[in-house]
């Protein structure tokens, strides 16, 4: 595999993982209520905790996002094919 065909498998990750991060925001935000609901209902945590797990999801999934996505397509596409 060269590394062009690497950077643009890199590449296609990285936008589809932002836009299933970007979802996934906009989906807790919208339904809200309706998936705490839900999940209060199967886990029995209070609202409160589960916002914070929904912050910590989040957060986690960008972190992940930036290390494994985004930072190997950038240090490939700027230091490598330059």
């Amino acid at each position: 595999m060269s590394m062009e065909e690497l950077a643009a498998i890199l590449g296609w990750c990285t936008i589809l993982n932002f836009v299933f991060l970007h979802l996934t925001t906009l989906v807790l935000f919208v339904f809200k209520g309706s998936i705490q609901r839900l999940h209060s209902k199967v886990s029995g945590l209070s609202n409160e905790e589960l916002n914070r797990i929904y912050f910590q999801y989040i957060g986690r999934l960008k972190t992940l996002w930036i290390v494994f996505n985004l930072t190997p397509y950038l240090a490939i596409r700027v230091f490598i094919l330059g």
